[in-house]
């Protein structure tokens, strides 16, 4: 009985993120998609031409898996921070502390709504992308399955973020100061090869740079990194961010006033 309580529950919390992410469409799907047509245009189309190839392959074609990955990365957190901060600002994250759903059906419900949004905002942009350049998906279970587990990895990011915040601005500060910089030092542009040593050492700390080359491998067969890397540094920052949510929401700290 347990069981279908908590499948109703993570069903509940999914279709209401869901129908939160399309009620506002114009707000969670537009913007990111006009913003990525822009970087194809300039960086793709008007930049890409003086640059030539990257990597052995056509420049415009060479960023897409970065503004895919920027696009689920961005999404997928700016989703899970606003809602889940939404709910603790407006108290009724306490219904859900002391209702029967254990901590991890809470946690697995948003998380799968700001997978949604992650994941669908990266399919526009795929399809955004094929507009301006042809894609050959080189292997198709590792491009699904790096974006799969990214959009997990930012939700639970974007999870803890929105706990510990204690108004709006403090949900603003990780994206501006963090998240996009480390997105952008991650390879979206360049390879790493073209860095020195010295940042090709700081680079490896950074762990979007292996989420981007590990998509990279899978869109175009082509990585900085070995495909394998990419996915235990991707898992392990899922499986120690997922930790640490499921015992915040658990012992409530940061959520019961």
């Amino acid at each position: 009985m347990s069981a279908t309580l908590n499948w109703i529950g993570y069903k509940t919390l999914v279709r209401k993120e869901v129908k939160r992410i399309l009620r506002i469409w114009g707000q969670t799907i537009v913007p990111p998609a006009i913003t990525m047509t822009l970087y194809f245009i300039i960086f793709g189309n008007l930049i890409g031409k003086r640059i030539g190839t990257m990597d052995g392959v056509d420049y415009m074609t060479f960023i897409v898996p970065g503004l895919v990955m920027m696009s689920v990365i961005t999404n997928s957190y700016g989703n899970m921070v606003s809602s889940f901060f939404g709910a603790k600002f407006g108290r009724h994250i306490e219904e859900l502390l002391v209702s029967p759903l254990p901590s991890y059906v809470i946690v697995a419900g948003y998380v799968s709504g700001a997978m949604v949004r992650g994941l669908m905002v990266g399919s526009v942009v795929t399809m955004i992308a094929m507009q301006f350049t042809d894609i050959e998906i080189h292997n198709l279970w590792v491009t699904f399955s790096i974006a799969l587990l990214t959009s997990i990895l930012f939700a639970l990011a974007g999870m803890v973020n929105a706990i510990f915040a204690q108004k709006f601005d403090d949900i603003a500060i990780i994206p501006t100061f963090i998240l996009t910089p480390l997105t952008y030092l991650g390879g979206v542009f360049y390879s790493i090869s073209l860095l020195p040593e010295f940042w090709q050492k700081v680079s490896a700390f950074n762990p979007i740079f292996y989420i981007i080359n590990g998509f990279r491998y899978g869109m175009l067969g082509r990585s900085d990194v070995s495909i394998g890397t990419a996915y235990v540094i991707i898992i392990l920052f899922v499986a120690i961010l997922g930790s640490v949510c499921l015992w915040l929401v658990h012992t409530g700290k940061g959520l019961r006033s």
